[in-house]
């Protein structure tokens, strides 16, 4: 037997290569029959994948086993009503199968070589300057666009909230769009304007040796893109601010930069903080900018990417996913652990109903005039988006034409369709879980709840490419084969948007007297008719905007999704990518507007349902 396993140590259970086939080796003595003597040693080579199969089957059965187990003990803690019991069970399972397997799957690849346990694969990560390089560089980026946009996310609450300025309701419109716009749609409007053959790199400045593909455009990108992250944290923590207590530092003879510095500025601290880190860690986990704008800049997130696509290195790509997840995970920790319990309470139960204005005339035309030059630019973003659907050639030919528009829908209509259908398909199902998950968390008392809230709440920190990579690692192969179906893109979107729900969902049900629900039980009424009947109800504002929130992530989702989708589903957003790789630009426009005027058309179809819906007032305006 010829192998070059016989060069490899031999120990009971390993597994060898011979001939791209995966064998274990079983040794057995060759014995003359007659004196009795050994003449050798046989070697024989057992193909290892029916044992695999085997050891993963007792694995599935040992864990069945367990969760029955765990299913008896809920069901009997809960004796009176067993259906909480069930639902426990259900929500442990479900995060146990869509959010820690997924990620221990990665986790083991990566420290995985030829079927055994190796650090082979981080060693190769910490010893490349390329990974360590790209590392460095998403940290950069993410603490540029984590500065720049908390800076304009305070300058747009600030003037919005605590000064008399005309067309709130317009600024806070145009402060929102970029959250539900397509993540390529930004990318693509820089591009038109100032990438090489740019309406103002090329036809307004003469082409400059100006490069927006970069460290540069990136940060440009993505503060335009994440500020709104940080308008809407500031926006309701400078609400929330007794201006009594500025009234009394104007009182005390301070003058109005004294007690901003003194007062106001010291209160929004926490909300300051908290939404860098937020931004932050947006930043590190975007995928959609970087792989369009990065040019020879590198970022992790990309680099995972570019492992499993254009090396079919998954095991690097898991390695690179999970080290973006440190300082993710350390940034969301930090948020919510750290920050939010640095807060000062401004409560006196007599607000004030008057605004008092820290700033002089002259300061705030200088405020004012800056969010106005800030809306200006989104504005252009945007409009050079729609005209690029009637050019007949961006940079080149400027002549209107309806040439990509007919084409965009001729070769995106079944994209459209699956995009319209998997998001349909995630959005109640993320909706109903997020408020049952939120009610059991809030109102009942059971073993493991703590571990239960951590593993709903994990994957808004998780970046989507470690979903992505973890997924496929996870559901290629039995008991649970979900590649190439509707089933993974679906249960992607779900697991990953159920985190803000869930905390929606929290902050509503702390709000309401439980004597309600309780009065019910008593009546009669079983878990499932007090959830429907008296639950939903009352928090119907918070339901509302879970439904809203998944429905618009899972339409503009991509970085998971381009490593889920397949032949016979496949996903806008990813078309749109593809159009902008290839320079397709008026056809990437066209399918970014459509996809805008879709999610705006959501968005006022739920305000009508729910017209006092906080969620979608402060989305679209009040």
């Amino acid at each position: 037997m010829e192998s070059a396993s016989y060069e490899e140590t031999y120990a009971p259970g390993k597994i060898f290569d011979l001939g791209g086939r995966r064998c274990f080796l079983l040794f057995a003595p060759a014995v003359d029959p007659r004196t009795r003597e050994i003449l050798g040693v046989g070697v024989f080579a057992f193909d290892a994948a029916p044992r695999e199969e085997f050891f993963r089957l007792l694995y599935v059965l040992g864990g069945g086993a367990l969760a029955l187990f765990a299913v008896i003990l809920l069901v009997g803690r809960f004796s009176r009503d067993p259906l909480v019991g069930y639902t426990i069970a259900f929500l442990f399972a479900g995060t146990g199968v869509f959010v820690a397997y997924p990620l221990f799957e990665a986790l083991r690849l990566s420290l995985t070589s030829q079927g055994e346990f190796s650090l082979e694969i981080w060693r190769s990560v910490f010893q490349s300057s390329q990974y360590l390089s790209a590392l460095w560089g998403s940290i950069r980026l993410g603490a540029w666009t984590a500065t720049f946009s908390t800076v304009l996310g305070f300058l747009f609450a600030f003037v919005l909230g605590r000064t008399h300025v005309r067309g709130k309701k317009f600024f806070t419109a145009m402060a929102i769009l970029p959250v539900i716009s397509p993540p390529f749609s930004l990318t693509l409007s820089v591009i038109l304007l100032f990438g090489n053959n740019g309406l103002v790199t090329k036809n307004l400045l003469g082409s400059p040796d100006i490069s927006i593909y970069g460290l540069g455009g990136l940060t440009l990108v993505q503060t335009m893109g994440m500020f709104p992250i940080a308008f809407l944290t500031l926006a309701g923590i400078l609400e929330a601010i007794d201006s009594t207590l500025e009234d009394a530092a104007l009182d005390l003879r301070a003058d109005r930069w004294t007690t901003f510095r003194t007062v106001t500025l010291p209160l929004c601290m926490p909300g300051i903080l908290s939404a860098w880190l937020l931004v932050f860690t947006n930043s590190l986990a975007d995928f959609a900018n970087p792989l369009i704008l990065s040019g020879s800049y590198r970022v992790l997130s990309v680099e995972a990417y570019m492992e499993v696509t254009g090396m079919n290195r998954l095991g690097h790509g898991a390695a690179l996913s999970l080290l973006l997840l440190l300082p993710t995970l350390s940034a969301f920790f930090a948020q919510r652990f750290w920050v939010g319990r640095k807060s000062f309470v401004t409560v006196t139960g007599k607000p004030s109903g008057r605004l008092t204005e820290l700033t002089s005339p002259g300061v705030k035309k200088v405020l004012v005039g800056a969010m106005v030059l800030v809306t200006l630019f989104l504005l252009a973003l945007y409009g050079t988006i729609v005209a690029g659907c009637f050019v007949k050639n961006w940079g080149i030919d400027y002549t209107f034409s309806l040439a990509n528009i007919r084409e965009a829908f001729s070769r995106g209509k079944d994209a459209l369709r699956d995009t319209v259908i998997l998001a349909s398909a995630a959005t109640p199902i993320a909706g109903i879980l997020a408020m049952v998950a939120a009610l059991l968390l809030v109102r009942k008392a059971f073993a493991g709840k703590r571990l239960l809230e951590a593993l709903l709440l994990t994957p808004f920190a998780l970046p989507g490419t470690l979903m992505g990579i973890s997924y496929i690692l996870a559901f290629n192969k039995p008991p649970l084969v979900l590649v190439g179906t509707a089933a993974i893109i679906v249960i992607n979107y779900v697991v990953r948007e159920l985190p803000v729900g869930v905390e929606g969902g929290i902050a509503a049900l702390r709000q309401i007297d439980p004597s309600i629900e309780e009065a019910a039980a008593d009546l009669g009424a079983d878990a499932a008719t007090v959830f429907r009947d008296v639950v939903l109800p009352l928090v119907r504002p918070a339901f509302i905007s879970s439904l809203s929130y998944t429905f618009v992530r899972s339409m503009t989702a991509v970085s998971a999704v381009i490593f889920l989708i397949s032949a016979r589903w496949y996903h806008l957003t990813v078309l749109i990518y593809n159009f902008s790789e290839n320079l397709r630009f008026g056809l990437a426009s066209v399918l970014a507007t459509a996809l805008i005027l879709i999610v705006l058309a959501t968005f006022g179809l739920l305000r009508l349902l729910v017209p006092k819906n906080v969620h979608l007032a402060k989305t679209l305006g009040r």
